[in-house]
């Protein structure tokens, strides 16, 4: 049996459907999933041993057996944990098979099978009684449903049928509550994301649409690690608050709610972004607290607990409003049984806990651009030192009989040469919704220049440019389909389809592109790879083995995409430019390759590489889409905000001494037929 696979075809720009084995896509999920990071996480795995224990020694007092319910045991380790706890038997639920697979090796190799029966459902589906998945119902309820948004993944529809359904009334619960809280702010950086700004080309204004500034946008969270979002860059409207709780404890409702908190405005400014975050307690006195709050809400930030699996939520409000210090507010946030949103009014209570008004609607986007740039594309569009870098660039080749030709997904730099003075100008867009956001921001300037051709390169004819030459190819690069940085390579494919079209002199803009790399020691993200082996004392080694065939059943041998600016990490050597694509020549017929070494210069442990492109403009004016400074003396790396670079995770960690003695050994292959990067690595001692 096949099962089919959307994967990035740099070379078509397309998402292609490959037929791979019917294993492929669990191993995907297992090679990719968070598994490792929770494992690791040992504040998460002490505050649920600390309120297990708790909650089996309440039930003890009371004269009970304790029988508990694990929906969503992943490993087993909470059921294990409530076992050595002193708890009677345990139900341990896990839907996902090779999950449910690994639980049960791991339950039966600590030798606690006698007390653990793993069922491999989903918690809707275990039925109770004589001949049911459990006995009985349970008279503890563990779970560990919750995702950045805490409901994300369906935990209260889960709860609200294991509570009419598989456990008993007045319960214990593990978690017992989780608490959201919010913070109106005002962030020029975050708000980028959001909305398309007012940028200047050679003096002159481009504005954005009024259906793209008055668009609620896309409701879907924001998740990052907002600890490397320093509080420089956003200022506090408001108190944090808190915004609403849930007692898992007791019967729990997954029907949409809307909660409010008012209060006054702690200074003047934009209200444009709500910061968000929960946490939960493990018993019901509330002192056992599993908090995900960033670190900068820490008196010392170092102490903060690292996860990659629960993160921050930034939402951004359906518009954005100015409001005065003093003036009274009212926050509201909204859910259904799976996602939250954020609302802001005036607050209009009559009396002290008396609201009229309706419960606010979820915002949805109307004008399309929410809904086909991702939010750091919006960020990287809004960027006013990369627009004027490529503004600069075109000035430099733009002249009144220039022909241009842009190619990229929503792009702004075909208007941007319209602006400088282009005699024509085209723009391929093969997606129909980008080929009209891209309408709106022309008919907001009232720009009738640029012939927008909902077509492919390899499609482009002489007649459709009126029997024009292009005498200027530009791009970002940037396509809504690339996953790795060097999927952007698409651009080369584009620049050779078109040819056939090309003045003999004509201007290719990137003139070039560079792959470059640096070995690194990350601060926290290796954990997400790193083997567990024992977690809260108890052998998960075959967890780690299953993760390790999902690895090496492909994974393991590609670079994956990371965002490195929510990820610290130091340089180990010196970066370096390894590859060289010459936009100036078509594709070639033969493979490129490359290989070399790298010495260490840094003490660390290297965890692996980061690679990324670089784009050169002209003789002068480059691009990066990974480093945005040098290297500090020290090997700390400033990463850019709009694109994810790639990581390729070494095996096992190296200690590096500093001296070069050691280096990394490299082996680059681009395969024109594929428009992909081959590439493996060696770290050895001379």
């Amino acid at each position: 049996m096949k099962t089919f696979c959307g994967r990035a075809n740099p070379a078509t720009g397309a998402l292609d459907w490959v037929e791979e084995s019917e294993e492929y896509d669990y191993h995907q999920e297992i090679a990719r999933s968070c598994y490792a990071d929770m494992l690791h996480d040992h504040d998460r795995n002490e505050k649920y041993y600390q309120g297990i224990r708790a909650a089996v020694s309440r039930v003890k007092a009371r004269g009970e057996k304790v029988i508990v319910l694990d929906i969503g045991t992943g490993t087993g380790l909470l059921s294990m944990m409530a076992v050595t706890a002193g708890a009677d038997y345990c139900y341990a639920v896990e839907v996902f098979k090779p999950m449910a697979d690994a639980a049960f090796r791991i339950v039966k190799k600590n030798g606690f099978s006698d007390k653990i029966k793993i069922i491999n459902k989903h918690s809707t589906e275990v039925t109770v009684g004589l001949d049911g998945d459990m006995q009985t119902r349970a008279n503890v309820l563990v779970t560990e449903l919750f995702d950045t948004e805490l409901i994300g993944e369906g935990a209260l529809p889960s709860y609200e049928h294991a509570h009419l359904n598989l456990v008993q009334a007045g319960c214990e619960a593990v978690p017992h509550r989780a608490t959201v809280y919010a913070q109106l702010v005002e962030s020029e950086q975050l708000w980028s994301w959001a909305q398309l700004q007012p940028m200047e080309v050679d003096g002159r204004k481009l504005l954005p649409p009024p259906a793209v500034s008055h668009c609620a946008g896309a409701h879907s969270v924001c998740d990052i690690q907002l600890s490397q979002v320093p509080p420089h860059h956003f200022t506090p409207l408001g108190p944090l608050c808190t915004m609403f709780s849930v007692d898992f404890s007791k019967p729990v409702s997954s029907a949409p709610q809307s909660h409010s908190s008012s209060f006054p405005a702690q200074s003047s400014g934009r209200a444009q972004v709500v910061l968000s975050w929960w946490d939960i307690d493990m018993d019901p006195s509330g002192s056992i607290v599993c908090s995900m709050a960033p670190s900068w809400t820490y008196p010392d930030p170092q102490s903060a607990p690292w996860r990659d699996h629960w993160m921050q939520s930034v939402y951004f409000l359906p518009v954005e409003r100015r409001v005065a210090e003093g003036e009274e507010l009212s926050l509201t946030v909204s859910h259904d049984d799976y996602s939250l949103w954020y609302s802001l009014q005036p607050d209009r209570r009559v009396s002290k806990g008396c609201f009229i008004r309706a419960p606010p609607c979820r915002p949805c986007c109307v004008c399309q651009a929410h809904l086909v740039w991702t939010r750091t594309r919006f960020g990287e569009l809004n960027d006013r030192q990369r627009t004027q870098s490529y503004v600069r660039a075109l000035r430099s080749v733009i002249k009144p009989d220039s022909v241009c030709v842009g190619v990229s997904d929503g792009s702004l730099l075909p208007i941007f040469a319209h602006m400088l003075g282009a005699k024509k100008v085209f723009s391929l867009e093969n997606s129909g919704m980008l080929k009209q956001v891209i309408e709106q921001v022309l008919n907001a300037n009232s720009m009738r220049g640029v012939q927008i051709l909902g077509i492919r390169p390899d499609q482009l004819s002489s007649t459709d440019l009126a029997g024009e030459q292009i005498s200027v190819l530009i791009g970002e690069p940037y396509f809504s389909t690339s996953l790795l940085p060097w999927h952007s390579l698409y651009f080369w494919y584009c620049r050779t389809a078109l040819a056939r079209l090309l003045t003999p002199n004509a201007t290719i803009l990137p003139c070039s592109a560079t792959l470059c790399m640096v070995a690194v020691e990350f601060q926290d993200l290796w954990r997400i790879r790193a083997p567990c082996g024992t977690c809260e004392g108890f052998d998960v080694g075959p967890m780690d083995e299953m993760v390790q065939q999902s690895l090496d059943f492909r994974e393991s041998h590609e670079a994956e995409p990371q965002p490195l600016w929510e990820y610290p990490c130091r340089a180990l050597t010196q970066p370096r430019a390894v590859m060289t694509f010459d936009f100036l020549q078509c594709v070639p017929e033969q493979p490129i390759r490359c290989q070399g070494s790298l010495p260490f210069t840094r003490r660390g442990r290297c965890h692996g590489v980061a690679l990324w492109m670089e784009y050169q403009l002209n003789d002068d004016i480059k691009v990066s889409m990974g480093l945005t400074r040098p290297v500090s003396e020290e090997g700390a790396c400033e990463w850019s905000l709009h694109r994810k670079q790639g990581v390729y995770f070494f095996r096992s960690p190296w200690e590096s001494s500093g001296d070069g003695r050691a280096s990394v050994s490299y082996s680059f292959t681009f395969e024109p037929s594929i428009g992909d990067i081959k590439m493996d690595f060696t770290v050895a001692s001379q």
